[in-house]
């Protein structure tokens, strides 16, 4: 909490004033779910698969997992949404732990580039799928309140693993998959 009145004083203010009394208290907090990925162990997250599926052997994708990061450069936000994929080879992780990855390491210091090959990385690990697909997409904060200043900026970043590199036919279909806007599939249905 020092460490946090000291930057209070650095910015210019008084961590003494009525206002500010508990805010080293509120940032230590912060901290404390901001990286709580640091106490998480992804591989641990994807053990529990099933291999009860019938078969099922086609694509398994989740879109549009919003996600809170923090830049390791400026410990300014992160914000986007990412976009998982994978083809089944005999078994299955529950959806929620797809999020749940996505979670363990935006909730670390990160730069977006790793952050998509990690998810990508430990799925393709732990699973051993026929293929992996990540794509993260995100505003940055270090760029677009402070440095350059350019608002509305959205980095895309993808890592393809398996299948998803190796045949394009899956690549494919599975950027169809995640590029289409929600429920328009259904809606044809």
């Amino acid at each position: 909490m020092e460490a946090v009145r000291t930057l209070i004083r650095y910015a210019g203010d008084d961590p003494t004033r009525e206002g500010l009394l508990g805010t080293p208290d509120r940032v230590v907090r912060a901290y404390d779910e901001f990286f709580g990925g640091y106490d998480e162990d992804p591989v641990a997250l994807l053990q529990r698969t099933f291999a009860e599926t019938n078969g099922y052997d086609e694509i398994v994708a989740l879109r549009d997992i919003r996600f809170e990061s923090h830049c390791e450069h400026h410990i300014a936000p992160i914000i986007g949404k990412a976009h998982v994929a994978y083809l089944p080879n005999k078994r299955i992780v529950g959806i929620s732990k797809l999020a749940r990855l996505v979670e363990v390491y935006a909730k670390r210091l990160q730069i977006q580039e790793k952050m998509t090959v990690q998810i990508a990385n430990t799925l393709d690990e732990v699973l051993q799928p026929k293929g992996v697909a990540v794509i993260i997409e995100a505003a940055h904060q270090c760029m677009t309140t402070r440095g350059v200043h350019k608002p509305g900026v959205t980095m895309i970043t993808s890592r393809m693993l398996g299948a998803f590199r190796d045949d394009p036919l899956s690549r494919r279909e599975v950027l169809s998959m995640i590029a289409t806007p929600a429920g328009a599939k259904l809606d044809n249905v």
